[in-house]
């Protein structure tokens, strides 16, 4: 085993940390132009159970964030294994077909979820932190949906999208 100490080439840490499989979520809202959203896949849940928090971060240079952090309700979409393509659209530039064709569900509140998800969280913004060239927020959670027979979620690792696979 080799050990190489890497602390300041931003690309070494980047694929050091591509080493930590993630689920992908989408974070979505209405916002007045119609619906807003992002993904994001440094999400944790179970930062606290009373009450019920999770956690996120977001680019200081995000555009979308700024949008979202407005809205009073942001809806939480563990994407499942067959969303690859909805992660792509949503995390691309082209804002115009970033909902194409999705199922969506709208919250009395304002809080955007997507179909095919296994997880959906309707939350509002708890807290945020300045966190190097990221912010660190955290979510409060009033209302959870979960569907036991939905597919498996979508992981990220190796900067590639994956499936979980069951071992004996």
């Amino acid at each position: 085993m080799t050990l190489t100490a890497h602390n300041q080439d931003a690309t070494l840490i980047r694929r050091a940390f591509a080493r930590y499989p993630s689920g992908v979520v989408a974070l979505a809202a209405r916002g007045g132009e119609g619906p807003t959203a992002m993904v994001a896949s440094s999400f944790a849940v179970g930062v606290s159970l009373d009450p019920p928090l999770v956690m996120f971060s977001a680019r200081n240079e995000s555009r979308t964030w700024p949008v979202l952090r407005r809205s009073p309700r942001i809806g939480i979409s563990l994407l499942g294994a067959d969303q690859a393509d909805l992660c792509r659209r949503l995390a691309g530039a082209d804002t115009a077909s970033r909902f194409a064709d999705d199922v969506l569900t709208l919250t009395q509140d304002g809080a955007v979820l997507f179909a095919g998800a296994s997880l959906w969280l309707d939350c509002s913004v708890y807290g945020e932190m300045p966190a190097g060239d990221h912010r660190v927020v955290l979510l409060e959670v009033h209302t959870l949906w979960h569907d036991e027979a939905a597919q498996d979620p979508l992981v990220f690792h190796g900067s590639a999208f994956r499936r979980l696979q069951k071992t004996a």
